[in-house]
């Protein structure tokens, strides 16, 4: 002891002065720095001392020495998968890791997937947890090992097992003791020579205040940025606590009096200590050497089992005085990270070793209470709370005994939850009235405490020791006080007159009840398993009851009811005007364990031990028939006074979470009273509590009650009791199907369940498992019977599978099923009868056949042939023969009439399961057969019926009443057969033959009536058509010629080109027919003609970035003020694309109704600031016809080139002439615009060579009328200002460029995604593609006579320079560098502004044709320079075809200008194959460019997929098939221009491996791969840390569907500022990713999220599914999810048609509330 306590001086001097010299030396935590000294100087030492050695070469031998554990023990992080198999689990706390599961036989059962809330660990290898398969692969056991008992400590040397208690010693006591230290600034035992004078302000975490309040707090307190405030509040929150200042004491305090002063207005203040640095300095280095216990334990059990025994040895103070028990005390008061260090290592220390588990178990059942008193206190959530390791211990079965047994723990956690529930009233129940937030907050806590009593009762014992009986018993004592107090509370009063003026509190009640409805059903399980223990439960219960009711019945005066000849006595009460209460659990209880007599067969074998005789069954009835009579009035009106509190809580008592231990136990207690008295007493006594006794045993008194016309309400309550007495009849003799009421088992009852949901519809498997009870294991048993009622249909596309109800399972069909609401009655009702329709069969729906009662229950069925029950049925039968006289309802007598039929089942039963001795007792067909006594000779109940079956007002009844007549019938037949005794001779017999003749006429009839009624229908619905043709005339006839105008020109029969070969371009042509085109606008209804002088008509049309065809994400966009978007890069990083929902209008009519929308905008501003789905302020609608988002109008023009087209009389240049021209042309413009800016002479111009007929003065007329041109403008300006992020500015030059760029890339977008369906190019868009793409290019053709036209000249220069070089224009692009089907339709697009100035003849299609040429051939030498051609591969088809030859020729006249820096190919097949593929999208870009340019109808051969499909394209476009020809037939100037191409440096630079350029063709773009199975993901983001905050884990961890990227989303932590406004990571990510459009998966949430912009976004549905086909938004159900391709493609090819905006307009536009969401925060 002596060295111990050497040593332990030793230790503490050395800590003493070092650890304030290495911790908390400033402002701000240095962790790394921290860490590495306390590693050098601190741990390093304690390490050498505890292995005697090196601790490099130490602790890999103690590893090696120790044999791995069995159990896995990885505690989890917050939003890590953890997996319960619900096969085996022996209760859903039972979880695996994903390294587990994978490894373990539970992947092949139905296993449930969830992510962990952090803190718990995984339970493989315990065989506790599992009732199979408890080892993964890992983990498993060798059987030939040494048995579990051994001590650990074996393997260890003695010197090193004594070091290692001397130094956990030392250390833990340490930690502890500076952790649980209250003192502000002495320390224990730890005394400084030096005391150095600094001091931290210390902010610590609560609950609740918000980040906010402690930002805004902070910010105020120690002036730092919002940045640093987001900081601390951060770390705040993730750690419990952060120093906010550092310095002397005053400045620090002064710090604390501005944060108490600022945050103790409506709450209690932020907790704030100013703490001496040597103080936080040691606390830092107690948790680092608790997390460095844990991790050298981590090396040996026998370290781990020292390290208990010192933790949990007793000091000197006796109890409580263990480290552990000091650490667990101190709990409340600790900080959120000293808690979850602590935890974590008493997980990984005490919950591995199995001996000491059992140890801590007891400490942490005897400090129970004080646990949780300082939980109720504590303002943590559970999960940080030392009381949260109650699941850890109490799930274990043997555990949870010992402590029931030993530590009595039931009482003690039941007694624990009674003391912080106080407040009762007089009788001593339980009163929640308004309910304070502080008390609402503590409320919840407490209901922590109900989990634990779960978690102990979950697994049920197999034998019963009489301690753990004795146990028990006291534990259910303990809960029959609890539900004594329930009992009764919340008492209710009806409200007569005027309104209740505050709604009561009823919601505290009803969780508390739902809370406890699982273990009230597993105190009944527990009970059922000890027969003496449930004789002894049941005593017990029934006491209790007596207790409840003593007293109740004082001052209440008896009656007497008479009726029929049967009188009973009871007390006179009228629900309506006494207190009532729903809450009745003990009464509740008494029910269950009754049932349980009879299901266990106690009942039977020890009658003498039971306390039935002592039952008085009219004390049993009296509350739940209260309460059932209470919603009867509810139902009918009487209560509407009393509010929506009263709706609430019967709403609930029939509900799925409560009903079983509601609703169906008092069904349950009135059949056990019904089955112990006489059942005309019985029903006397319902009478009198549903307040009808009068009506019935008052002969006549229904006919009064309608002669003195008393008030209809009356009448109508009157009948709805009525109706609701019968149907509570009906649940009492039909209810049966619960184990131990009825002859049936537990599968019966779920069975019945799922039937009679399906028979209302067809339903997902989500919403059955709703729609069924879950027992304490989430489970509804639901899986193992479901195939043997229903067949499951596969979803489609959207939607999800569904089960549907197998056709033989609907005999068991009971209209009155009693857990059907209203409603669910009322659609069942009409699907049956449908479906008995369609099967040709009557639409009656008697009652089912029935099991029979055991024997307990047996006597039930004679309620239905008791006198009193005639008179009702009686009674009524006669309001309904006489149906003018009385009030009744239709309802009324369906009722009786179902009950008819389950009296004559129930009889029907009984003689055919007839043995010899026995006599039938049930004889009702004879008590129907019998006319009503003297003196007012009432007929019989059957004579009733033939009446009625004629009756023509109950039509809807007579095949039921016609079921009931057949049966009775059957049940004569038997009785005669089995002549058990004589029957009455009665009017029965006649009646059959002539039925069956009435049958057939019948039927005959109905079938003709209902033929007539089916004409009559058909002859109305045609006269409707026509009427509506007629009046709708001229809307029929637009859409018969918009079904000719839309299919575009191919079905134009013009003789010209009906065999001829069509070419789309050149002088060559075809020759189109003129088309007039008639459109109608949406919003006037006027027809007007497309043509170039009228006003101008205009399509909706949405433009907006895009980067769906990016092949960089990483660029940084330039400043958009200085950018020049000219030239595209063929990466295509960022384009424009323009989409049209396709409806048209004038465009004065938009501009009104644009205007309108912008004047309502202002309106609503002023009023309310709440966002629409579009943005007016940025030029957003909605198209007045579809909703379609919307942001500019593009004009509609006819085809644009007819009217630049001139005569062209001279013969056609060639190319190179056709160059020489040109090139001319543009060094004369130069001249002359140099000429312009150097001096105005014009003798210069003379001078000047000017090619032939070019005319530079000649400015042409613009053809189009006033208002085409305005929109002209305004398309051209929108999609300027959208496509560069800039302010519309109509006169800049990059207008047209833009708009140019636009057509470009909208072509090619809708190309790529023709090729990625495998559709041919035309004759498969959609029309309103394809009209937006007419429209789109003839703008685009168009827009140059609204530009400047030297602007345009100038471009057009520009771009011809960068394929044939001039002296103006140096530092172009290389032509690695351009796109060229963007270079293509910006330099067709604006050659007209030059050839408008020629005169020479040569026609514009000329151009055309020798501009695509040129640009296809330096295409084609960009493929060629940047295919990366493998040889190999491919076998190479040695043909040597032309092609062949003349690409090698080619390839090898590059490889020499380019000095031979190209790889050698010596195969023409592999370069020939290679250009084809390569240039085959923009040959396919260019014809659909050309096709809406030119309109010449596309050849029927590109319509279809077919082979050839180059060479149809070659013809189409005029290109040679063999395209090297180009380069032979104008190779004089091509070569130089090659060489020019080639010498570029960037060229050479390429080459030589210094650069990257894009090949060709460019792949599509795919959103990224998600791996199949959905917790492959999970696991992903679990391993995921936010990338701000250092390692904490991301709480919503968002992954980015386009790019692949995780993203830290929802947190303050990865905010970032954008356009001047803060915004969450996924929509900082979408602009830079997706240019303001993102598709993000939130991982834990399993949605899709789809953002566009900073004020747009919509979730939308995974494509992930269970096997029921359903999608499983927010992981609730927790069912394996499995990628669905089709799913999938439908949201990639969302993306794809740049529709992600319009989809999130149409969701906010259909939802009003995500237009409140603040995406930009996500």
């Amino acid at each position: 002891a002596d060295i111990a306590n050497d040593l332990q001086k030793e230790v503490y001097q050395h800590l003493a002065y070092y650890v304030p010299k290495i911790y908390c030396r400033g402002p701000n935590p240095a962790p790394q720095r921290e860490d590495m000294l306390a590693q050098h100087v601190l741990l390093g030492p304690m390490e050498w001392y505890l292995c005697g050695e090196d601790p490099a070469f130490g602790f890999p031998k103690l590893e090696q020495a120790n044999k791995p554990s069995h159990l896995c023990g990885r505690v989890f992080k917050v939003g890590e998968p953890t997996y319960s198999c619900r096969d085996c689990a022996v209760d859903p706390t039972c979880v695996l890791c994903m390294e587990c599961f994978l490894g373990s036989i539970h992947r092949e059962h139905r296993y449930r997937m969830t992510t962990s809330g952090g803190g718990g660990f995984c339970d493989c290898g315990d065989t506790e947890a599992w009732k199979e398969g408890p080892y993964c692969q890992k983990h498993e056991l060798n059987t030939s090992e040494t048995p579990e008992e051994e001590d650990p400590l074996v393997h260890l040397p003695e010197d090193m097992v004594a070091r290692a208690y001397n130094i956990f010693a030392i250390t833990l006591k340490y930690a502890v003791d500076i952790l649980t230290w209250e003192k502000e600034n002495e320390l224990p035992g730890l005394e400084m020579i030096e005391k150095s004078d600094t001091y931290y302000c210390m902010l610590f975490n609560d609950e609740v205040h918000t980040y906010e309040q402690v930002i805004y707090t902070l910010q105020k307190a120690v002036n730092c940025t919002q940045k640093e405030a987001i900081g601390f509040a951060t770390t705040v929150d993730r750690d419990g606590r952060r120093s906010v200042r550092y310095g002397d004491f005053q400045y620090c305090d002064q710090a604390k009096s501005v944060i108490v002063r600022n945050t103790s207005r409506q709450t209690k203040p932020l907790k704030v200590q100013v703490m001496h640095s040597s103080i936080v300095a040691h606390q830092s280095f107690g948790l680092k050497l608790l997390t460095w216990l844990g991790s050298v334990i981590g090396y040996s059990d026998g370290l781990r089992r020292i390290l208990c025994q010192v933790g949990l040895q007793e000091g000197p103070d006796g109890e409580n005085s263990s480290l552990v028990d000091k650490l667990m005390l101190y709990d409340s008061k600790l900080w959120k990270g000293a808690r979850n260090v602590y935890h974590q290592l008493f997980m990984s220390s005490l919950l591995m070793d199995l001996k000491y588990k059992k140890l801590f178990a007891i400490r942490f059942a005897r400090n129970y209470r004080q646990l949780q008193r300082d939980y109720m206190e504590d303002d943590h959530e559970r999960a940080v709370s030392v009381a949260a390791l109650s699941v850890q211990l109490f799930t274990v079965p043997t555990l949870a005994r010992m402590l029931i047994t030993e530590e009595n723990l039931m009482t003690t956690i039941i007694k624990t939850f009674m003391d912080h529930l106080r407040h009762r009233d007089i009788q001593g129940r339980f009163q929640f009235e308004r309910y304070t937030a502080l008390q609402a907050f503590k409320f919840r806590r407490v209901q922590s405490l109900i989990l634990d009593l779960k978690y102990v009762l979950i697994s049920k014992p197999t034998e019963w020791s009489d301690e753990l009986r004795h146990k028990f018993l006291e534990g259910f004592d303990a809960f029959l006080e609890l539900l004594k107090c329930m009992q009764g509370m919340d008492p209710i009063t009806r409200q007569v007159g005027q309104h209740i003026e505050m709604e009561p509190e009823w919601e505290a009640a009803f969780t508390l009840q739902m809370k406890l409805t699982l273990v009230i059903s597993m105190i009944q399980d527990w009970c059922a398993l000890d027969e003496k223990v449930l004789i002894e439960a049941y005593k017990k219960c029934l006491t209790v009851l007596m207790q409840c009711h003593s007293g109740f019945t004082d001052g209440e005066q008896p009656i007497v009811l008479s009726m029929c000849g049967h009188s009973v006595e009871t007390i006179r009460y009228c629900v309506s005007q006494e207190k009532v209460s729903i809450h009745l659990p003990v009464s509740r209880l008494l029910a269950g364990l009754h049932v349980l007599l009879s299901k266990t067969e106690v009942a039977y074998k020890f009658p003498e031990l039971l306390p039935l005789s002592e039952l008085s069954p009219p004390m049993l009835i009296e509350h739940p028939l209260r309460c059932l009579v209470l919603c009867a009035q509810v139902h009918a009106g009487m209560w509407r006074r009393n509010g929506f509190s009263l709706v609430n809580q019967i709403y609930y008592y029939h509900n799925v979470k409560c009903r079983r231990e509601m609703f169906d136990k008092d069904i349950v207690m009135l059949q056990t009273g019904v089955s112990m008295m006489d059942p005309n007493h019985f029903l006397m006594i319902m009478l009198s509590r549903f307040e009808l006794y009068q009506i019935f045993s008052t002969p006549d008194y229904g006919k009064r009650f309608s002669t003195e016309n008393t008030n209809k309400d009356v009448v109508q309550q009157n009948n709805t009791l009525i109706e609701e007495m019968l149907y509570l009849i009906i649940m009492i003799v039909g209810e049966r199907f619960s184990p131990g009421i009825g002859q049936v088992n537990a599968t019966d009852e779920i069975k019945r369940e799922i039937i009679h949901q399906l028979s209302i519809r067809p339903m997902a498997h989500s919403e059955l498992v709703k729609a069924l009870p879950e027992d304490e294991n989430r489970e509804t048993g639901m899986e193992s019977v479901i195939e043997e009622v229903a067949c499951f249909k596969k979803p489609g596309l959207t939607g999800r599978g569904l089960y549907e109800l197998k056709p033989e399972c609907a005999r068991n069909f009971n209209l009155y099923f009693y857990h059907f609401s209203r409603a669910e009655q009322s659609k069942a009702e009409e699907a049956q009868r449908k479906l008995k329709r369609q099967n040709r069969e009557d639409t009656a729906l008697p009652p089912p056949a029935l099991p029979p009662f055991c024997p307990l229950f047996a006597s039930l069925v004679n309620i239905l042939q008791s006198d009193v029950m005639l008179c009702i049925m009686g009674t009524i039968l006669q309001w309904a023969v006489e149906h003018n006289g009385y009030a009744w309802s239709e309802s009324m007598l369906q009722r009786v009439l179902h009950l008819l039929g389950m009296a004559l089942q129930e009889e029907k039963q009984h003689l055919e399961n007839l043995s010899e001795e026995n006599v039938v007792t049930f004889t009702f067909t004879q008590k129907i057969s019998r006319p009503g006594e003297a003196p007012n000779n009432s007929p019989s109940i059957l004579a009733m019926l033939e009446t009625l079956q004629n009756a023509p007002h109950l039509e809807v009844h007579k095949d039921m009443i016609r079921w009931i007549l057949k049966t009775f019938n059957t049940i004569k037949k038997l009785r005669e057969s089995s002549s058990a005794s004589p029957v009455a001779e009665t009017e029965g017999n006649i009646m059959e033959e002539s039925s069956r003749d009435k049958d057939k006429a019948e039927r005959k009839r109905k079938a003709e009536i209902a033929r007539l009624r089916r004409e009559k229908i058909m002859a109305q619905m045609s006269e409707m058509q026509r009427h509506f043709i007629n009046e709708n005339k001229e809307l029929f006839q637009q859409t018969l010629e918009e079904l000719d105008t839309s299919t575009s020109g191919v079905h134009e029969n013009s003789p010209v080109i009906s065999d001829a070969k069509l070419t789309a371009l050149g002088p060559e042509q075809t020759r189109v027919a003129e088309h007039r085109q008639v459109v109608m606008c949406i919003l006037c209804q006027e027809e007007q003609e497309v043509k170039v002088d009228s006003r101008a008509m205009v399509l909706a049309a949405f433009i907006q970035r895009s980067t769906v065809l990016s092949k960089n994400r990483n660029k940084i966009t330039p400043d958009p003020e200085k950018y020049d978007p000219l030239f595209m890069h063929p990466d295509l990083s960022c384009g424009t694309h323009t989409g049209s929902c396709g409806h048209i209008m004038h465009a004065h009519c938009w501009q009104r109704y644009f205007d309108a929308v912008q004047a309502k905008e202002q309106r609503r501003q002023q009023r309310l600031r709440v966002h629409t789905s579009y943005d007016v302020e940025n030029g957003e609608f909605l198209c007045p016809l579809c909703e379609c988002l919307s942001n500019t109008v593009i004009p509609l023009l006819p085809p644009p080139r007819v009217l630049f087209n001139r005569l062209d009389f001279s013969g056609q240049p060639n190319l190179t002439q056709w160059i020489k021209t040109i090139s001319q042309q543009i060094k004369a413009l130069y001249l002359l615009r140099d000429e312009d800016c150097n001096s105005g002479n014009s003798e210069k111009m003379d001078q000047l060579q000017l090619p032939e007929g070019f005319r530079p003065d000649f400015k042409p007329k613009n053809p189009y009328s006033e208002s085409i041109k305005e929109m002209l403008t305004t398309f051209g300006t929108a999609t300027y200002k959208v496509g560069l992020k800039v302010h519309p500015n109509e006169e800049d030059p990059r207008v047209p460029i833009m708009c140019w760029g636009s057509c470009a890339y909208t072509i090619q977008t809708i190309e790529r995604i023709l090729a990625d369906e495998d559709k041919p190019l035309f004759g498969h868009l959609p029309c309103r593609q394809d009209d937006c793409l007419t429209s789109l290019t003839r703008f685009a053709a168009a827009h140059w006579t609204v530009s400047s036209l030297s602007a345009v000249q100038g471009h057009f220069c520009t771009l011809l320079a960068s394929l044939v070089p001039n002296e103006k224009n140096g530092n172009l692009p290389c032509i690695l560098d351009i796109d060229m089907f963007h270079l293509l339709v910006s330099l067709v697009l604006s050659f007209p502004a030059i050839h408008c100035q020629d005169f020479s003849g040569v026609s514009l299609g000329t151009g055309d044709l020798h501009l695509f040429h040129l640009v296809t051939m330096a295409h084609i030498v960009q493929i060629l320079l940047t295919s990366s051609t493998e040889e190999n591969g491919m076998d190479q088809e040695n043909t040597n075809s032309e092609e062949e030859v003349a690409v090698l020729t080619l390839y090898k006249f590059l490889c020499q200008c380019t000095g031979s820096a190209l790889k050698e190919i010596s195969s023409g097949w592999h370069l020939w194959r290679n250009l084809k593929a390569g240039i085959m999208p923009f040959l396919r870009c260019s014809a659909l460019f050309f096709h809406y340019l030119n309109g010449v109808p596309a050849p029927s051969e590109i319509q279809v997929n077919g082979t050839n499909q180059f060479e149809h394209l070659c013809s189409y476009l005029s290109l040679p098939n063999n395209l090297t020809c180009l380069f032979q037939e104008n190779s004089d100037i091509l070569n130089k221009l090659i060489e020019s191409w080639c010498s570029n440096n960037e060229v050479k630079r390429y080459l030589e491996g210094k650069r990257h350029a894009i090949s060709y063709a460019r792949e599509s773009n795919k959103l990224i791969d998600l791996p199949d199975d959905y917790s492959c993901l999970i696991n992903q983001a679990s391993n995921f840390s936010c990338p701000k905050s250092g390692g904490d884990k991301s709480r919503a961890p968002t992954l980015c569907l386009v790019c692949g990227t995780m993203l830290c989303s929802q947190s303050y932590c990865c905010q970032t500022e954008l356009e001047g406004e803060d915004v969450g990571a996924c929509t900082a990510h979408t602009y830079t990713c997706g240019s303001g459009v993102g598709i993000f998966l939130r991982v834990r949430e399993c949605q899709v999220l789809f953002l566009a912009g900073k004020t747009k976004g919509c979730f939308y549905p995974p494509p992930y599914l269970d096997d029921y086909g359903e999608t499983d938004q927010g992981l609730r159900r927790g069912n394996p999810l499995h990628l669905c391709k089709e799913r999938f493609k439908k949201i990639q090819k969302l993306w794809q048609q740049h529709s992600i905006t319009e989809e999130i307009g149409h969701a906010q536009e259909a939802n009003q509330t995500l237009v409140g969401i603040d995406w930009q925060h996500l």
